[in-house]
């Protein structure tokens, strides 16, 4: 890209950036403002920008604080909705899958392979067999090939050999496919740096609390700076509302009714460490409502998830200890040494945006995106699942589009690398060379190179002046004090939640849920973003309490207590 200052900007999305991002905001009229920084708003800020409209993007909390954080973390076709035969919905995100794992991400997004154990040996075999090899012909239909190895047949003792771990007597055989995973988080922030290194204005901790209107028009809303409690009207001439599980508060705001509902949905997922049993590759198992996942995640295995409703706080919903049983109760089915409570090193709670339908069971829930117009001047986008954003932000800034004067260009995402891709597999292949040069181990280049593609030569360059950056954080060994420092420098945390619970996956992945590691990582963010002694413990304790709450509400029996015990944790505000 040139560097001129008209075509190219920064990559780095610190407090300077914000700074100027809201002093942007406040001052002009924007082509498109969208409300919401998950999967969804991010994808659309970046879609808008990159059809040359100018764009703006603000969100309540950090970016990906929702949903979008607490997903599987898998980018995939969906297996299951084979079963409900919504093929249109498997094929679309069989090609994203392909389309984010080949060009758009391959330094984020990686393949994973999964076992089915089969219990009948025929009937199985071939009907869950036709449904894989559908699977396979999907993710061709992009125009190119998927990325990943077709489905296996295997017999029992392969089975036996690939999962030593399982159950003698819980299964005949297997398939093994392959899908892709993700860190959610990780991969919205990066794509909201992608769309600010356009020219986007982003902005979190930025809360919307209503609209401004001209008659019935949207032009703009009013905004809330939770940093300084500036308030600043912005102007649009499109906004999208791309708000997820508050999309119906978001609406109401406008004093119309929604042309629909969003129903949210609870998952829940455990962490276990991965020695806790024996296996080469992800499970894939029935439950009776839907299907439960066992996933590899670095030294863990994500195991999830329930689907329950949920109209109970939406920002932070709870897991119970009967989440946590069912869970456990279901794995263990097929382990020969079952797992208990005192495996379980972390748990997270996330609600799926569901467009409410005649059905009462949530699981039945169409996961298909809905894109209205419901007043002028204000377009909502719902539904869907995290696999699809790129085609729902397409669809979304398509609606605003058609309303705005003049030919607005077509959508050009699907050729869109975000930042850190371009050269990462060379970068890859290099890896032990630059190791060697940076005296630190191949194995944490690979963690950098993984999470931040060819921009880890910015995390290097930290180390080179501050060596002792490239130390591990206390009780967190995979992480190192550089990550912390960048998180807060270029990736838009300004609260300690954000780097352990989002740029990082301490809160979940560390024994202590992140309290050794609090102090160490708040102190480095200080030196970034000014904090005195007094802030940087604020910031501490304010932690700690919801890792305390967090824990407490783990061992409720059922959703009203363990969300009342949630809630006695205050959530961060700037001091």
């Amino acid at each position: 890209m040139a560097n001129s200052n008209t075509v190219s900007h920064s990559t780095k999305l610190g407090p300077d950036e914000r700074a100027a991002a809201i002093q942007a905001l406040k001052t002009k009229e924007l082509d498109v403002l969208v409300v919401g920084g998950g999967i969804v708003g991010t994808g659309a800020a970046l879609d808008s920008i990159t059809r040359g409209l100018s764009t703006g993007i603000l969100e309540a909390r950090d970016w990906a604080s929702g949903t979008s954080s607490r997903s599987s973390k898998l980018v995939h076709g969906g297996i299951r909705y084979l079963e409900q035969l919504d093929f249109r919905l498997v094929r679309e995100a069989l090609i994203e899958r392909g389309l984010l794992l080949q060009r758009i991400a391959p330094h984020l997004v990686k393949p994973v392979r999964f076992l089915y154990p089969l219990n009948r040996p025929l009937f199985e075999r071939l009907y869950i067999g036709a449904g894989m090899l559908l699977y396979d012909i999907f993710s061709y239909t992009g125009g190119r090939p998927p990325g990943v190895p077709h489905h296996r047949h295997l017999l029992k003792r392969q089975v036996q050999r690939a999962i030593p771990s399982l159950r003698n007597n819980a299964f005949v055989g297997g398939i093994t496919y392959y899908d892709a995973q993700v860190d959610d988080a990780r991969y919205t922030s990066t794509l909201v740096r992608t769309a600010s290194s356009y020219g986007a204005h982003a902005a979190s901790r930025v809360r919307v609390e209503g609209f401004l209107k001209v008659g019935q028009r949207v032009v703009g809303v009013k905004a809330h700076d939770l940093q300084t409690g500036e308030r600043f009207e912005v102007r649009a001439k499109q906004v999208v509302n791309a708000t997820g599980v508050w999309t119906d508060d978001t609406q109401a705001m406008v004093g119309e009714r929604g042309q629909f509902k969003v129903r949210a949905s609870k998952g829940i997922h455990l962490l276990v460490p991965r020695d806790r049993f024996q296996s080469t590759m992800g499970l894939l198992l029935r439950t009776e409502k839907s299907v439960l996942f066992v996933i590899p995640w670095g030294r863990h295995w994500i195991i999830g998830t329930t689907d329950t409703d949920w109209d109970l706080d939406k920002a932070h919903p709870a897991a119970t200890a009967a989440d946590i049983d069912y869970l456990l109760e279901h794995v263990n089915k097929i382990l020969a040494v079952p797992l208990t409570r005192d495996d379980v090193e972390g748990v997270y709670a996330g609600l799926r945006p569901l467009l409410a339908g005649e059905s009462d069971q949530t699981s039945k829930l169409s996961r298909e995106h809905l894109v209205a117009h419901s007043v002028p001047g204000l377009v909502v986008i719902a539904g869907g699942k995290w696999t699809t954003y790129r085609v729902m932000a397409k669809d979304a800034i398509d609606a605003a589009a058609d309303a705005l004067d003049g030919k607005v260009p077509a959508s050009t995402t699907e050729n869109i690398a975000l930042i850190g891709a371009e050269g990462y597999q060379a970068a890859w292949n290099k890896r032990a060379k630059i190791a060697r040069a940076f005296g630190v181990h191949t194995v944490r280049i690979e963690h950098l190179l993984n999470r931040y593609g060819v921009l880890t030569d910015e995390l290097l360059d930290l180390i080179r002046e501050r060596p002792e950056l490239g130390e591990a954080l206390p009780g967190a060994d995979d992480y190192i004090g550089a990550e912390v420092v960048y998180a807060a420098s270029h990736e838009g945390a300004l609260h300690l939640e954000d780097v352990l619970a989002r740029r990082t996956r301490i809160s979940i992945e560390a024994w202590d849920r992140g309290v050794s590691a609090a102090p160490v990582a708040a102190k480095l963010m200080a030196g970034v973003l000014g904090w005195d002694d007094e802030r940087a413990e604020h910031e501490v304790a304010v932690y700690l309490k919801r890792v305390a709450a967090e824990r407490a509400s783990q061992e409720q029996p059922d959703d009203e207590s363990a969300d009342r015990i949630r809630l006695e944790a205050p959530d961060i505000v700037a001091r």
